[in-house]
């Protein structure tokens, strides 16, 4: 089991996530925290966009699914687009089973999700 590392940061107009190893039931309160700053970052006006970069993520179970999911309804509330920036089949794949694919704006590189479609 890979751990996972999360962290957030401004990058010009965007709160960007970013997560590093397995999300799953036990994990996914550390992506829900930095998920929630990057919505705090927007509400304030420091950020007008969220992208959460799945890049290095080597299991993407329901868990986090579910908090992506939730970020994305809150951004659409709140007039905040969220992107993901995912390629990898560990994170796509439970995406598009789930037909999340439909719902979710997903980018195959952050330079893409950053410049939108």
């Amino acid at each position: 089991m890979e751990l996972l590392t999360v962290r957030h940061e401004l990058e010009g107009n965007a709160a960007v996530v970013r997560a590093r190893g397995e999300i799953d039931s036990s994990t996914v309160g550390e992506l829900g925290s930095h998920l929630t700053a990057a919505l705090d970052l927007a509400a304030t006006g420091q950020a007008q966009l969220i992208i959460i970069d799945l890049q290095a993520v080597t299991f993407f179970g329901s868990a986090g699914m579910n908090a992506v999911l939730d970020c994305h309804k809150k951004g659409k509330a709140s007039g905040t687009p969220v992107r993901l920036v995912a390629s990898d089949a560990h994170v796509v794949r439970p995406i598009e089973v789930t037909k999340l694919d439909s719902i979710l704006d997903i980018y195959p590189t952050f330079e893409q999700a950053l410049r939108g479609r």
